[in-house]
């Protein structure tokens, strides 16, 4: 099962996309994937990542205690990522879960289970400038059943402190008149390509939109580890653009 990805390139997106190679993870670059890419802040990403917990290594992350403190787990296999190239010369990276689950629980969880596919895509395959932010981006989807579908632009930076709704939602139109709040998936989503990104902490938590449970108290993802639990309205805030 280690190469899902490919097989699920092969045997079913090529089914439904007019495709012009598919790529297993040693040869990647037969596809237009660049050796490297440069995220909003941070080192060069080279080689690009070839498996599912080299994207990022919070896949494989099973210690059993979440980021409450409360004792959650899942078990997570490491899958070898697969490319293609469309008929109009994109280039794409396919990160897949075949054993991807229905996220039902308003409990607190780990995301990583219910991540089933990962693009990261490259409109213009090795020419430059293989940037994060201008010819490079991400789909995500979640859930088995009733798939959601998200493609967030996150800004360069995180808001400069923790906010209320209202308040971040000011502060985020400061910075970009098109910017917002995350939502649910959305914030999952940057979870999983925060390497591709860059400067999202290694630790800390960030709000969810649209998520209070209780006065007081709203939804937060944790950026050390996928941990979604409750915790105190105001928290860190990456503003997004929709695709």
């Amino acid at each position: 099962m280690d190469t899902a990805a490919e097989t699920f390139v092969t045997n079913g997106l090529s089914k439904v996309l007019k495709l012009n190679n598919i790529c297993d993870s040693e040869h990647l670059s037969d596809c237009g994937i660049p050796d490297k890419i440069i995220p909003y802040s941070g080192s060069p990403i080279s080689p690009v990542p070839k498996t599912l917990v080299e994207l990022n290594n919070y896949f494989n992350y099973n210690s059993g205690v979440g980021s409450d403190g409360v004792v959650h787990s899942y078990s997570q296999i490491d899958t070898k990522a697969a490319a293609f190239e469309t008929a109009n010369g994109e280039s794409v990276i396919v990160y897949y879960n075949p054993y991807c689950r229905t996220d039902t629980s308003y409990e607190t969880h780990y995301i990583q289970p219910y991540m089933c596919a990962n693009f990261v895509y490259d409109l213009n395959g090795t020419k430059g400038p293989n940037t994060f932010g201008k010819d490079i981006g991400f789909i995500t989807v979640f859930n088995s059943v009733d798939s959601v579908i998200v493609a967030p632009y996150p800004l360069a930076r995180d808001l400069n402190s923790k906010y209320s709704v209202s308040e971040a939602l000011k502060h985020c139109r400061e910075l970009d008149s098109e910017s917002r709040l995350p939502t649910h998936d959305e914030l999952k989503a940057i979870f999983v390509n925060k390497n591709l990104i860059g400067g999202i902490g290694t630790s800390g938590y960030y709000y969810i939109s649209s998520s209070l449970i209780a006065p007081g108290t709203s939804w937060h993802l944790s950026v050390y580890d996928g941990t979604i639990y409750p915790h105190e309205s105001k928290g860190y805030v990456r503003c997004v653009k929709r695709n």
